[in-house]
């Protein structure tokens, strides 16, 4: 008796852990998207933004920075980032270059809800009209971490010449998988951001810069996305350098200035 009493108190943990872990994946899937993207900490008014692109569903508002140049840069930022905080740096750095610092849906003053698809789409289209505006120019591609994601894939489907990718990482995925390894992440996760696919169709010129102590974006994950393109990658690593202070460093700015300045050259 003693011993069916212990097995089915067994049984009865066994199933309570089952169906937590249940509970937990399905949280996980349900709540995904608020755990991928974080737009409520850099949400502006309209009124702060100087440019504005129409889409079918949404308007979305960032900033221009040096107007007027022939070549522009189109960048994409991080999951977290407020794009404009980088308005002085670009100013400075890359004078001759207009760029173009345009807040994801969901994000600063721009509206809807991010998601893969929506910013996909977005990015096309805004990859398009830039190319309107600079129909004598150069159109380099530039994403930091999630916008790494996002800069792959428009620099693919474009055939941009310059792609610029900070903390990258292979697949949202395989990131993903890294830090709640006891999930099936693979299963669960609707967006993917599989720049590891995508990649080796690329035929420009590409640069990396990559942080030493990045916890967030797994050294692992960069590597295995430099190794499947294949093209030579300029490499710029920042070994004391973490995922968000990457661009304190001194030599951040001047490696993008420089690699960008060449091409104009």
């Amino acid at each position: 008796m003693a011993e069916r009493r212990v097995r089915r108190v067994v049984m009865w943990l066994i199933g309570l852990a089952v169906v937590a872990y249940l509970g937990l994946c399905s949280l996980l899937y349900l709540q995904q998207r608020r755990l991928v993207y974080y737009p409520q900490f850099t949400r502006v008014p309209h009124a702060q933004t100087d440019f504005a692109f129409r889409r079918p569903d949404a308007v979305l508002r960032g900033w221009v920075v040096n107007p007027g140049q022939r070549d522009a840069v189109l960048y994409f930022g991080g999951n977290a980032e407020s794009v404009e905080d980088n308005r002085d740096a670009f100013a400075r750095w890359l004078p001759t270059h207009t760029v173009y610092l345009v807040a994801y849906r969901g994000y600063g003053a721009s509206d809807g809800e991010p998601s893969e698809t929506a910013l996909f789409a977005d990015a096309l289209a805004l990859r398009d009209d830039v190319a309107k505006r600079h129909p004598a120019g150069r159109i380099a591609i530039a994403g930091r971490s999630l916008g790494s994601g996002v800069a792959t894939y428009v620099a693919t489907e474009r055939d941009a010449e310059e792609l610029v990718l900070v903390t990258p990482f292979d697949s949202l995925v395989a990131v993903a998988q890294s830090h709640y390894s006891v999930f099936p992440i693979r299963l669960l996760l609707k967006d993917r951001y599989d720049s590891i696919a995508r990649l080796p169709g690329y035929r420009g010129r590409l640069l990396v810069l990559r942080a030493g102590h990045d916890a967030v974006v797994l050294p692992p994950h960069t590597d295995h996305l430099l190794a499947s393109f294949k093209g030579e990658a300029h490499v710029v690593d920042f070994p004391r350098a973490s995922h968000d202070d990457l661009s304190s460093d001194p030599a951040y700015w001047p490696a993008i200035r420089d690699f960008l300045q060449h091409t104009a050259d």
